[in-house]
């Protein structure tokens, strides 16, 4: 079922009430700004949760989100393969305490074992990064926006989840440390996207001569580096993925393959 948050809480309890048989849900936001509608909350997820025992792949955009709400969805929906919650607001907290949703997300990733794919959302510390590195085994796909707060976050990622495949990052402060830590770790993976971090051009270019296999590309849409870049320089996007055929030839001028 693909819906829009106009729906509003209410009309995610009739879903709940109805839909017994319910195993995949989008709720998509009508307004990103959230102005004049009668956007979803925890309430809608903990309803849909309870009244659809089989549901197994959600994308949940929402104005607010607790780690109770968390807690309780990740007890009645344990079969999660897909779990994608989406704040409008990135770095809000939970709505009742005002602490950050590591306690709701590390009860998903404890609860639902056979976890494939996982969007976090709201405000985070590295905390919750160290549940997802501990517990989701099978996470093959993570994503990750305005969260953490060091260097240790990325890591506990890398480090504990065997069998990632992609991992995409943006605004959170993850540097040269997490980025060149275990740079096997890249071979067993499709692709790393990193944008708005704290990587520099000097890390992403000593990481592309120590790895060959691996293409690493350093995107300049806003012409953010020199033609001679200071290896201390900030990248603002980098792209790196495997490749068997060495670098490739049709990339556009906005696009350096180092």
């Amino acid at each position: 079922m693909q819906i829009l948050d106009t729906i509003g809480d209410t009309g995610l309890g009739v879903v709940a009430s109805t839909c017994k048989e319910l195993q995949e849900l989008r709720v998509f936001p009508s307004d990103l700004y959230g102005v004049g509608n009668a956007a979803v909350t925890e309430e809608g997820l903990v309803a849909i949760s309870a009244g659809c025992p089989k549901l197994n792949s959600i994308l949940y955009f929402c104005q607010q989100m607790t780690n109770a709400a968390l807690i309780t969805v990740a007890k009645n929906c344990p079969n999660f393969i897909r779990f994608r919650l989406c704040t409008l607001n990135p770095t809000i907290p939970d709505a009742v305490t005002n602490l950050p949703l590591d306690e709701g997300f590390g009860a998903i990733v404890k609860s639902c074992k056979g976890l494939k794919r996982l969007s976090v959302s709201g405000l985070l510390t590295d905390q919750v990064f160290l549940y997802i590195g501990m517990y989701a085994e099978h996470l093959e796909m993570l994503s990750i926006a305005f969260a953490g707060d060091s260097d240790k976050g990325m890591l506990y990622v890398l480090n504990g989840c065997k069998k990632l495949k992609k991992l995409e990052i943006r605004d959170s402060p993850f540097g040269n440390v997490a980025l060149l830590a275990d740079i096997g770790k890249y071979e067993t993976m499709r692709s790393l996207w990193m944008s708005s971090c704290e990587v520099t051009y000097g890390a992403c270019k000593s990481l592309a001569e120590k790895m060959p296999r691996l293409n690493v590309e350093i995107i300049n849409e806003g012409d953010q580096i020199e033609a001679s870049p200071d290896a201390r320089q900030r990248v603002e996007k980098m792209y790196l993925y495997r490749t068997l055929v060495g670098p490739r030839r049709d990339a556009p001028d906005y696009v350096w393959t180092l």
